[in-house]
This record gives C-alpha cells, sequence and structure tokens, in this order.
C-alpha cells in the first residue's frame, strides 16, 4: 500500500504569549490522512489552526506534539520537504527583482540550474497568465498577480504536493477560474493538492474530501457528498400559471411574477409536485424546476452554530 501523501498523528501545537507566557492553543490531536493524487480542501474560519497546520507540514513550526509526515517520511527529516510546493497566504518577493529572476533564484535553491530551469520558468511563468509582465518588477505587481507568481514559485521543481494556503486570496473571477483550471490539472498528472480557502464554492467544485477544523480541532472529514444532508430543503419551480391553477399554486411562496409567469417557492418536494400537477392540468407550463440541498456553505455555518450552541466558538484564540 503506497504511503499517504501527508498522515498526521496527535498534531497539537500550543503558543505561549506575554509576559505570563500564557498558554494558548492553537491545534489539539489533529488526526489527518491525504491520499497521493488527490484534492484535499482544508476549511474552517480565521483562526481554526488552518495556518498553524500547514506551517508545521512545511517546516516553518514545530509541532508541540505528536507527528507528521509526507509519502511516508517524517517531517522532521528535511528531505521530506524537498517533496512540496508551498503557497504562503501572504507570498512576499523581493520588489526590485523580475519574475524571471524570482523564478530563477527560486529553482536553483531547489537544486536546478541551466536551460532547463529557464525554459521550465517561462512556461509556468506563461501558465499562471504572468507572460506580459516579465520586464516588471514586483513591486509594480497587484495582489492578484504575486499570488499568480506564488503559485508559479511552488511548482517550479515539480514536486508531487502541493501545499497551498488561500490560492485564490486576491485573484479576479478570471483568475479563481484559471487557478481552479490548474489545480485539476494537477491532479490529472498524478500530483496531491491540499489546500485551504473561505470560497466555499472552490471547495464544492474541486476537492475529493474535506477536512472542517473549529477551535484547532478537526470536527469532520469525508467527501462532501457524505458531509452534505441529502433531504431537500426547498424547491423553486417557475411557470406559466393560467388564472384557473391559483389554487394549486397556493401553498408556494412568490418570489417574482411577470404577468402568468410566477417564480415560486416550496418548502417540500410533495408541495412542489402538486403545484406542478395543478398548472399543468390547467393548461400552464413549467419553465423550470430546481430542488436545493444542503450546500457546504449551509453545513459550514450548521457546524459553527453547533458550535457556539455548545459553548465553542470555532476559533482559535489569537496567535500574534
Amino acid at each position: 500500500m503506497a504511503d499517504l501523501a501527508i498522515s498526521c498523528s496527535g498534531l497539537s501545537k500550543t503558543y505561549r504569549l506575554g509576559f505570563r507566557a500564557r498558554k494558548v492553543e492553537a491545534l489539539a490531536a489533529l488526526d489527518l490522512g491525504v491520499e497521493p493524487g488527490s484534492i484535499y480542501g482544508f476549511i474552517g474560519p480565521n483562526g481554526a489552526g488552518k495556518s498553524t497546520t500547514i506551517k508545521i507540514l512545511v517546516g516553518l513550526v514545530r509541532p508541540s506534539a505528536g507527528t507528521a509526515a509526507l509519502f511516508g517520511r517524517s517531517i522532521e527529516d528535511p528531505r521530506a520537504r524537498l517533496a512540496i510546493g508551498y503557497l504562503p497566504e501572504n507570498p512576499s518577493f523581493h520588489d526590485f527583482m523580475r519574475p524571471l529572476e524570482v523564478m530563477r533564484y527560486l529553482g536553483r535553491l531547489s537544486g536546478l540550474g541551466g536551460g532547463d530551469l529557464d525554459r521550465r520558468a517561462e512556461a509556468l511563468l506563461e501558465r499562471v497568465g504572468l507572460a506580459h509582465a516579465r520586464d516588471l518588477t514586483v513591486r509594480k505587481f497587484s495582489k492578484g498577480m504575486v499570488q499568480r507568481l506564488g503559485l508559479a514559485q511552488a511548482l517550479i521543481h515539480d514536486p508531487p504536493l502541493l501545499v497551498l494556503d488561500e490560492p485564490m486570496s486576491g485573484l479576479d473571477p478570471i483568475g479563481r477560474k484559471e487557478v481552479r483550471d490548474l489545480i485539476l490539472e494537477l491532479r490529472r498528472r498524478g500530483k496531491t493538492v491540499f489546500f485551504s480557502t473561505h470560497i466555499l464554492p472552490d471547495v464544492e467544485a474541486l476537492a475529493d474530501r474535506v477536512g472542517v477544523i473549529l477551535g484547532g480541532r478537526l470536527r469532520d472529514v469525508g467527501r462532501i457528498s457524505d458531509l452534505l444532508s441529502p433531504r431537500i430543503r426547498s424547491v423553486e419551480v417557475v411557470a406559466d400559471v393560467p388564472g384557473g391553477a391559483a389554487e394549486a399554486v397556493s401553498r408556494g411562496r412568490i418570489v417574482s411574477r411577470d404577468e402568468e409567469r410566477l417564480g415560486l417557492s416550496f418548502p417540500d418536494l410533495d408541495s412542489a409536485n402538486a403545484a406542478v400537477s395543478g398548472v399543468l392540468a390547467a393548461g400552464g407550463e413549467v419553465v423550470s424546476f430546481v430542488p436545493h440541498r444542503e450546500t457546504l456553505e449551509d453545513f459550514f455555518v450548521r457546524r459553527l452554530e453547533e458550535g457556539k450552541a455548545a459553548g465553542q466558538s470555532g476559533r482559535a484564540p489569537e496567535t500574534r
């Protein structure tokens, strides 16, 4: 059996803050497994422990307890980090350098060199949409351009594992789509992608599995289809409703009206089906019928509310 791309057991981190060295638990007994060749979405509110986990995995923070490994090699072994391409939450580069200079510099730190490095750097800048900015210095970059450069440098040594902390931060809708396409392309090439984000629709579109961390503790793990409730929450119907069908749609809430065309919301499938039958029997026409189930955002908000009801904020104490 192949080693997990990421495996954590009992991973914890406690900081000591202030003059009295007050203990703050940022991460508590995290058990985590990420399969090779998969996309794993790691979600939680600000301060929940996402960035602490990532910083431990890439060697920027030492855990207080527990173990972690990358492809079976302990993170205590510096060679483990050769497998990682890392995009921090707020990437920063020398502002006097041009993007190709940044890529060459970081490529050499990864052991690359010569013409192969130049060709790879040029191709990656093209791939992330920065070829047009090759003659600009980083100080002239927008936040979104810096983010794109951060993605390019994470890929420079063609690592098997990408660890991306808020990869869509600062990107416009076109940039977000391009990054999503890139992440899917990486999975097709057999890469593993572990990413955190606040943009939950991106997680739904990309992730094979999701981990929800609240207050430094991993609360839920699984495929999105397994985590979300299959119950239909409401049904939206748009129909051309003749006057004789008014009673049939009486259980629905009107959300839009254009002469005889009504947009209606029903609380359940039975009432929506009954309305559709009444509309058709009266000679009307159904334009659309859309059942709404729980989304990842609904699930996430529900978990936060449950945590608050249980006296848990879902947020680790501030450590900065």
